[in-house]
């Protein structure tokens, strides 16, 4: 006899969990305990849903390392009971959750899909539905033994399958609103929903699941642009007790060489601060070296970023400093993928 799996549908907040009110024409918060009434379709998933709503349902704009926190540990506290989990949440902020559940969720065995939608539920166009029915579809996978079929935090939108820490948010209008730009889409939902088993995370390693609570936000982010000051270079490398920074660079990881530039940069470096170079193009890859204009930082030391995307680099760099270790070793983890963030021996 077919076991259903059960999954957790955890309601953050956002857009996807709104209706309209057509007499006030105001957005309120959905009733997920009416979800079979609203989209009776889901009676038709081989799976039993219970929901779990934030009591104070909130904008994703609002989201905070808090309201991670209390993510993870609602999936910890029912780890044991459910196959899978469905986070709805604001797409806002989305990627920056995803990335940030994907390295504090600790030797996690089932899957946890992140989504939510552009229009409220209730809307004539909306995408919420198949937003909603496919990520529950997707966390209901499994194995002819039982096992899940995938084992990684991800991020469902518009019919594609995303890993959560290779995403951004890239169209505030369209329905594709979010893309993958150096990974491929995990599963595809077409006529039938297809899983690309070869892309999906390997998973090292047996070890019990655990929730790592503990994230650094001593961390800033310093965006060149043409015609950047020392005075404003300098305001964000010493703000007080800053332990990490952000640099975005131009193109494969490209920065000024004026002098007064590496002179910041070397004495941060100097007093502890760990410097990620992350390169502002949406695609592609930091490859410091390559040019004349990177070879300062490279010889300074910069940590490479590699292809990842800034939302997952500005969550490992919180998740980093917040482990104790050597500043030599805390390099090579950066550089190294621990959740399929980035693609290894780029540099």
């Amino acid at each position: 006899m077919l076991i259903k799996p059960n999954i957790l549908l955890i309601y953050t907040g956002g857009t996807i969990g709104m209706v309209k009110d057509f007499k006030t024409k105001t957005l309120r918060a959905f009733n997920f305990d009416n979800l079979l009434i609203k989209i009776p379709e889901i009676k038709q998933l081989e799976c039993n849903i219970s929901t779990l709503s934030f009591d104070e349902p909130i904008d994703s704009s609002n989201m905070d390392v808090s309201h991670w926190v209390k993510i993870a540990k609602i999936i910890e506290d029912n780890y044991t009971t459910f196959d899978g989990f469905v986070v709805l949440h604001g797409s806002d902020t989305m990627s920056y959750t995803a990335s940030a559940l994907s390295f504090m969720l600790q030797n996690l065995q089932k899957p946890v899909v992140c989504t939510g939608s552009q229009l409220p539920i209730g809307d004539l166009r909306t995408d919420a539905k198949e937003n909603l029915i496919t990520a529950i579809q997707v966390a209901s996978l499994q194995k002819k033994n039982g096992d899940p079929k995938i084992k990684e935090v991800c991020l469902y939108f518009e019919y594609k399958l995303y890993r959560a820490n290779r995403t951004t948010k890239i169209n505030a209008e369209h329905f594709e609103a979010f893309s993958s730009p150096n990974y491929p889409e995990l599963a595809e939902s077409g006529v039938h929903l297809k899983v690309f088993k070869r892309n999906l995370l390997k998973q090292e390693g047996s070890g019990k699941f655990h929730v790592h609570d503990k994230m650094c936000t001593n961390v800033a982010v310093l965006k060149l642009f043409p015609g950047i000051t020392e005075n404003v270079v300098k305001a964000v490398l010493n703000i007080p007790n800053i332990k990490g920074v952000i640099l975005e660079t131009y193109g494969a990881g490209n920065a000024p060489t004026l002098p007064w530039f590496t002179k910041r940069l070397g004495k941060a470096l100097k007093e502890g601060v760990q410097i990620v170079n992350v390169t502002q193009c949406v695609g592609g890859s930091v490859l410091m070296g390559r040019y004349e204009t990177s070879t300062h930082l490279q010889q300074l030391g910069l940590i490479s970023g590699g292809d990842i995307t800034f939302e997952a680099a500005i969550t490992k760099l919180m998740y980093l400093l917040s482990i104790n270790t050597t500043a030599q070793n805390f390099k090579l983890m950066f550089e190294k993928s621990i959740k399929g963030e980035l693609t290894d021996n780029f540099q």
